[in-house]
């Protein structure tokens, strides 16, 4: 049984291709010019059984809704990310690719409590969930940032693990967030030190980052102090940074040698900006 194969079952099903199609662009094509000819794109598919007519469905449906643009030239199709995915995309790199946390201040011990019942301050607190009716708890933002029309409150947890139980309470999808990165490793830790064919060296690649990426976009990306020990994003980033690594310089190669945009074979991507992925230095 070939490695991809094996993950994909270990999975237990297949990515859905809108969905897939959205992380070919931002792990593969961003980086190399960001337009893509629909027959590479499919060939990039064609591994995980995307016959032509869901292919093309799905970049209906993505054009449609905002993020790919559509250009031909002759009878050929080429896509580049619509506004909605640009806006969507360099957000997403972060949360998945830079180190928990990233150029985020070291947290102080408190949350921030603000009282509102009003719809447009949730809004406006990015990373602030309900703890209850009209009130609001995260952990970032000075006390000056914070809505002005809105009392706004500093609360240090008594004991570590009162912190932990506050935010088991105010983010009620950890679990969830943690089976997702234990599922994450259990299916790609055998990656890491198995045989693995050039072949399938991109789509190993692409569905490593869709998988990560399914978790990493619903972690709320909280301080180490107030999740609960057994917390498993390190492993799962872990075998996310020494598969993807691995599969790297041969899935780069691939895109080399078959990789065709509106303006002829893809660019190369930039070194720094591949090779920065996953690291925590």
């Amino acid at each position: 049984m070939s490695p991809l194969t094996a993950t994909l079952q270990r999975l237990g099903k297949p990515p859905r291709t809108a969905s897939l199609i959205v992380t070919v662009w931002g792990d593969a094509v961003v980086p190399r010019g960001g337009s893509l000819w629909l027959g590479t794109l499919q060939a990039i598919l064609d591994p995980f059984g995307c016959n032509e007519g869901q292919v093309r469905t799905a970049m209906s449906r993505l054009t449609e809704e905002g993020w790919l643009l559509r250009s031909r030239q002759g009878r050929l199709s080429f896509y580049r990310l619509g506004a909605r995915g640009e806006a969507s995309f360099a957000a997403a790199a972060r949360r998945i690719y830079d180190p928990p946390r990233a150029g985020r201040p070291d947290w102080d011990g408190a949350f921030r409590l603000v009282l509102s019942a009003d719809p447009a301050v949730a809004e406006a607190l990015a990373g602030f969930v309900p703890l209850a009716p009209g009130l609001l708890v995260g952990t970032e933002g000075a006390p000056a940032d914070l809505p002005p029309a809105a009392p706004a409150l500093l609360a240090r947890p008594r004991s570590a693990a009162e912190g932990v139980a506050i935010a088991v309470r105010a983010w009620p999808g950890l679990p969830e967030v943690a089976s997702g990165y234990r599922r994450f490793a259990e299916a790609f830790a055998p990656l890491a030190g198995a045989a693995l064919p050039e072949a399938e060296a991109l789509p190993l690649r692409l569905l490593l980052v869709h998988e990560y990426r399914r978790v990493a976009l619903r972690d709320p990306d909280l301080p180490a102090a107030v999740l609960p020990a057994d917390w498993p994003r390190a492993e799962a980033r872990a075998i996310a940074a020494s598969v993807y690594r691995r599969l790297l310089p041969p899935s780069e190669a691939w895109l080399d040698a078959h990789g065709q945009g509106e303006d002829g074979p893809l660019p190369p991507a930039a070194p720094t900006e591949l090779h920065s992925r996953f690291r925590d230095g």
